[in-house]
């Protein structure tokens, strides 16, 4: 069975967030939600993830798994909120550990941090199979931006999270820790090995002036025009193109906060002694 899509963009972030599902009544799973936050006032609110809440609750879905890409450095994941408003397990791939060891070192967090990915409900293993209801689904292990990236195939569609963007766009950045571009263009690889007719859904947009935000495209559409890595790129040309375009690459405007918050599975930092979170700021270490 192939499933319906029903997706939420998000132009701060340039996320997109998808409801995965069968129809009205059905099982759901949603990916990578988006936590709104103010870098001015440290303030949190929901309006991005109400309207995930909105939907399941008008086509009375029934949420089954609340899916992450990967532990995402563009905005803080809404996953806890969601979970306990609609219900649903929190997964990841189960490399998420080794980007918790690095940023648990970069944060100096509590000691009792744990590094085992502990924090989500389910951790996928490399080509694991489950279900959505009656959705088949499979999760694909994409390194390459970050060490842990997940892809996750289900019925006739993959949501590629940060390997590919739209063609006129290309691919994701791996300039972040343990992100390495060699590995990103044999899991895109991977990933354009598909049928040609095989529907992605990118899980960004940073649409270039004069297009709209868009976010699907084909395996085949990929192959033809992908600005980094259409045929005819080999692995060393993708290397150099990518590497010298990460080179100039600022960092992401949520970065430091959206990390602290992601390898948690959406949850906020233990509240201190006067009952607020906080989040930390490393100075001249990233």
């Amino acid at each position: 069975m192939n499933p319906q899509v029903d997706s939420f963009y998000d132009g701060i972030t340039g996320t997109i967030s998808h409801v995965v599902h069968d129809g009205p009544g059905s099982h759901a799973a949603i990916i990578d939600p988006v936590l709104d936050y103010d870098p001015k006032s440290a303030r949190t609110h929901t309006a991005s993830a109400d309207k995930l809440v909105r939907f399941v609750r008008e086509h009375s879905l029934k949420t089954e798994w609340i899916l992450e890409t990967h532990a995402h450095a563009d905005h803080l994941s809404a996953a806890k909120y969601l979970k306990d408003e609609i219900g649903g397990k929190i997964a990841i791939g189960a490399y998420i550990g080794k980007v918790q060891g690095v940023f648990k070192q970069l944060f100096n967090l509590e000691a009792g941090f744990a590094q085992d990915g502990s924090q989500f409900d389910h951790l996928f293993e490399e080509d694991e199979s489950f279900r959505i209801g009656a959705l088949h689904a499979r999760a694909i292990f994409v390194p390459g931006h970050t060490p842990a990236d997940v892809a996750y195939r289900i019925g006739d569609t993959v949501f590629v999270g940060d390997t590919l963007f739209m063609p006129d766009v290309g691919t994701a950045r791996c300039d972040f820790p343990g992100g390495d571009a060699r590995s990103l263009y044999r899991s895109i690889q991977r990933l354009l090995s598909l049928p040609g007719d095989t529907r992605l859904f990118m899980c960004h947009d940073y649409p270039p002036p004069g297009r709209a935000p868009a976010w699907v495209t084909t395996v085949a559409e990929q192959r033809a025009g992908n600005a980094h890595v259409r045929e005819g790129i080999s692995e060393d040309q993708f290397v150099a193109i990518r590497e010298k375009r990460d080179a100039g690459l600022d960092m992401p405007t949520l970065f430091l906060p959206s990390i602290q918050v992601n390898i948690r599975a959406g949850s906020m930092p233990p509240a201190e002694g006067n009952g607020i979170s906080y989040l930390k700021l490393p100075l001249n270490a990233v």
